[in-house]
Parts: C-alpha cells; sequence; structure tokens
C-alpha cells in the first residue's frame, strides 16, 4: 500500500493549542502578582506552598491529555509526576516575574521552561517524552525552529509566546505593545525560517517498506506474522523493510535456521531487513538491537543504549529491587549498548534507534554526524495499545528529522506507524487498529541544520541567562538590605 494513512487521533492543536499551558500560568500568575511577601523566593523555586504546585500541575496535564498527541504530556505516570513538578514550579515563577517592576523577570520564565525540560531529560529522570516543543511535530512551519536549535528552541518559543499572552492579559510588567511584538516575534520565528533557511539538497528517492503485524502476544507468532507480510512484498522491490521492535524473541545466532530463513527472504524481496532482537546474547545478558539482515546473513546491528527506567531496568536495584514485586517493572535489568552505530544496507546509511531513543535528540544527532542519510525508528508499545501513547511515540520522528534533516521512518510493532520527509512533513501513518505493511517513497534529500552542528546550546544559553538573573537578583536583594541597615 503507497501513501499515507491520516492517525486516528488527528490533532487539531496546532501552535496555538500550546496555548493550553496559559490555563494554568493565568491563574497562577495573576494570584502570586497580586500577593507580595518572602514566599514569592520560595514559590519560585518550588519550595513554598506546595499546594499550590500541585492544583496548577494539574491543569495543563489533564487539559493536554485532551489534545492528543499534541499537547505535550508523557507517556508514564512516574513521568507526568516529573512533568507535573515542572509544570507546578512554572505558574510561581511567573508570578514572581510580574512582581518585578521593570518586569524582566516576565523575560527569563521561557529560559526557566527549558532549563526545567533539560534537567526532567536526563534519562534517571524519565527522559525527554514529549516536551513542549513536540506539541508543534504536525506544523512543519513552527517545528522549523527546530533545526536551528532543535526542540529545546520550538519550546522555548511556545512558552514565550505563551508569557508574552499571560503578561498582557495580567497587565503587570512589560509595556502590552512590547509583548505584543515578543509574541508575534515567536510565533513568525519558525514559519520565517522554514522559508529563508536552506532547503534540503535534492536526493535519489527510494522505497521503505514499514511492516505492523499487529498485537500479538507470543513471539515466535509476532515473527511468523510479520515475515508473512514481508512475503507480500515479493515483486515490489523495496529498499529497505523495517520490522518492529522485538519482532524476534531470540538470537538469530543460536537459531541458524530463522537467520537463513530471513536471509531467503531478503533474496526473494529484494531488500535488506532491518529487524529488531529482544534477547539473551550469546555472551550473556538481554540487549535489544537492531539487527541488519541481507541476502548474505547479517549486515551488521545496534544495540540499545538508553533503556527506559523502571520498563527495561531498575535504578538502584539494591535499593528499590521490591518495586519488582507485583508490578510490571523489569525483573532482571536489559544491557546497554556501546553507543549510535551507522548500519549499511548497500549505498544507504541507516541511523537505527529503539523505542525509547526516539525522544532524544542528541541521539538522532550523533547518528547524522556519523553520516546517517535515513533515520529508522523501532518501537512497540503493547503495553498502551489504543491509547494516547502510541501515535504520541508515532509523532517523534518529526522533531527529531527537523532537528537533524534527515528523513525518518518509525515502525509500531502494533501501531503507530509513520514517515515523514526532511522538513518534518508527514508522508505516512499507520494507526494502532492496522494491521499490514505500507510502503512509503522517501527522498533522501539532507541539509546541514545548525543543530546538527551546534547541539544543545538553547538549554546552556536558558541556564546562563537563568543563573544570571538569579544573581543579580541577590545582588539587588544583597544592596538593599545594606541600604535598610545603614
Amino acid at each position: 500500500m503507497d501513501g499515507s494513512i491520516g492517525p486516528r487521533h488527528a490533532t487539531r492543536a496546532r501552535f496555538p493549542g500550546a496555548i493550553v499551558v496559559v490555563v494554568g500560568l493565568v491563574r497562577a500568575g495573576a494570584a502570586a502578582a497580586a500577593g507580595a511577601g518572602s514566599g514569592d523566593v520560595r514559590r519560585w523555586c518550588g519550595a513554598g506552598r506546595l499546594r499550590c504546585c500541585r492544583l496548577r500541575a494539574g491543569q495543563p496535564v489533564l487539559v493536554g491529555r485532551q489534545h492528543r498527541p499534541a499537547a505535550g504530556v508523557v507517556g508514564s505516570r512516574n513521568g507526568r509526576v516529573v512533568v507535573a513538578v515542572g509544570l507546578g514550579c512554572a505558574p510561581p515563577a511567573v508570578g514572581t516575574a510580574f512582581r518585578r517592576p521593570r518586569g524582566w523577570g516576565t523575560a527569563v520564565v521561557p529560559s526557566a521552561w527549558v532549563v526545567a525540560e533539560a534537567a526532567r531529560s536526563w534519562p534517571p529522570l524519565g527522559g525527554p517524552w514529549a516536551p513542549l516543543g513536540a506539541s508543534q511535530w504536525n506544523q512543519p512551519y513552527t517545528l522549523a525552529s527546530a533545526s536551528v536549535g532543535g526542540v529545546w528552541l520550538t519550546s522555548f518559543l511556545v512558552m514565550a509566546v505563551n508569557t508574552a499572552i499571560v503578561a498582557g492579559i495580567v497587565g503587570r510588567g512589560l509595556p502590552r505593545l512590547v509583548l505584543l511584538g515578543c509574541a508575534v516575534a515567536g510565533v513568525g520565528l519558525g514559519p520565517l525560517w522554514y522559508l529563508v533557511g536552506p532547503a534540503p539538497a535534492a536526493g535519489p528517492a527510494i522505497r521503505v517498506a514499514l511492516v505492523q503485524p499487529g498485537l500479538i502476544a507470543d513471539s515466535a507468532a509476532r515473527q511468523a506474522a510479520s515475515e508473512e507480510l514481508t512475503a507480500g512484498l515479493v515483486g515490489q522491490r523495496p529498499d529497505l523493510v523495517v520490522w518492529g521492535e522485538s519482532s524476534v524473541g531470540h538470537d538469530l545466532a543460536d537459531h541458524p535456521g530463522d537467520l537463513a530463513r530471513l536471509a531467503d527472504l531478503s533474496a526473494r524481496v529484494g531488500a535488506d531487513l532491518l529487524v529488531n532482537v529482544d534477547a539473551w546474547a550469546p555472551g550473556g545478558g538481554i540487549y535489544k538491537s537492531s539487527v541488519l539482515l541481507g541476502e548474505h546473513g547479517v549486515a551488521g546491528s545496534d544495540r540499545k543504549t538508553r533503556l527506559v527506567p523502571f520498563g527495561e531496568y531498575v535504578p538502584l536495584r539494591r535499593l528499590v529491587g521490591w518495586i519488582t514485586q507485583g508490578t510490571k517493572a523489569a525483573a532482571e535489568d536489559r544491557r546497554r549498548g556501546t553507543g549510535p552505530v551507522v548500519l549499511h544496507a548497500g549505498p544507504l546509511a541507516i541511523g537505527a534507534l529503539i523505542s525509547y531513543e526516539t525522544t532524544f535528540s542528541d541521539l538522532a544527532r550523533r547518528e547524522a554526524l556519523l553520516g546517517a542519510e535515513l533515520l529508522a525508528f523501532q518501537s512497540s508499545t503493547s503495553s498502551f495499545q489504543g491509547s494516547w501513547t502510541q501515535p504520541q511515540l508515532a509523532s517523534q520522528p518529526a522533531v527529531r528529522a527537523v532537528e537533524v534533516g534527515r528523513p525518518a521512518v518509525h515502525a509500531g510493532l502494533s501501531g503507530d506507524s509513520s514517515a515523514f520527509d526532511a522538513r518534518g512533513r508527514r508522508l505516512a501513518w499507520c494507526p494502532s487498529d492496522f494491521a499490514g505493511v505500507t510502503v512509503v517513497s522517501i527522498e533522501l534529500g539532507s541539509r546541514d541544520t545548525l543543530y546538527r552542528r551546534l547541539g544543545d546550546w538553547v538549554p546552556v544559553t536558558a541556564l546562563v541567562v537563568l543563573a544570571g538573573y538569579a544573581g543579580s537578583a541577590g545582588l539587588r536583594r544583597y544592596r538593599m538590605r545594606d541600604t535598610l541597615r545603614a
């Protein structure tokens, strides 16, 4: 089947849709702006008024879940707690900023938001699932800012626009005309870069088949279904066939019969197969690996390096290992790979990443720096079958494609599967109720983005801005105390 299939949960939340954050910020900002006192500093740090943090944290999360997948909430309960803390700290920060006579604190709020997002994106804290900037995945014009500063810059702009609107509504701080100008600039930067920035260089077109067998619990039956669907491609001559995560349940080196059968399947289809193995390795330990197979056998493999906390390993297992009793937490830790590897299917250079790794901007960037022409993501989200998590994960490759200027495909074992060009435009989408194969034509045109060259400069800059503001505020307070004592 050629072409694209529309997502089941099509979202109507465009750039203004990110304004859902305003729901919490306006109320908290107005309340905090009205009340002066030493508690403002504590509220900035999230150490005071915890009740306010809890209430404000819940609002954007609950609203966000109704805007699937474009509102930027995480896909696990633990992750939602982490984001809720970050969201809870943001409104008090806005309120404190509005109290500044000259309103310069207002300008720091977007930087504070980015720093909070970057901090909770540390893998042990849950990872960067759905930062605010990812809400623009289906808007290539506004998402274009990600090619300059990664998803962090898009988050910054979304929050800057929201902050300007809130400041204008509350009526404190900078003049409203200045705030209006900031909002317009924030909305317009992405589209402007999309129009005047470098376009992807022309490249050859390839045909990639995404295999989605559906929800099948038994690993052997799952592999058999993927093989049967792939066999249906004989005569269609795709250039690459991509299976989902955990599509093979045993190490192929220990099962030469399966390896020979898959090699023969590759020869009959006329394309390399990118499968995914979740099994014990011959040297010990359980790994998840992207394995590239050709007619002569294994052509290369890449092991997963970023593991899902509690899902694939338990942090500090000696202390909290008891959590595995009565839960679905990993009974045994998976092992990590040594780093990204570019796989070669003939002349095609592939950067393969697995499931959770889809959310990390730095991994896609490293693959691009190593020469990957196509990003190929493999996932299995059967634990969240039919939920908003599946389309949300399938939307992430659009952001990665824009960040590094490479086309991206995503094969979900039971949904959702997707494909995007180097500018983040959707080429194909298979929802979770689809079982079959979709073949999509992709132009390998790429471009050298600023994010690919400079990396995560936005969080670093935001941290410097925030530290500078905190330092100047502390210095002002110190001088004020000296003046009062004198």
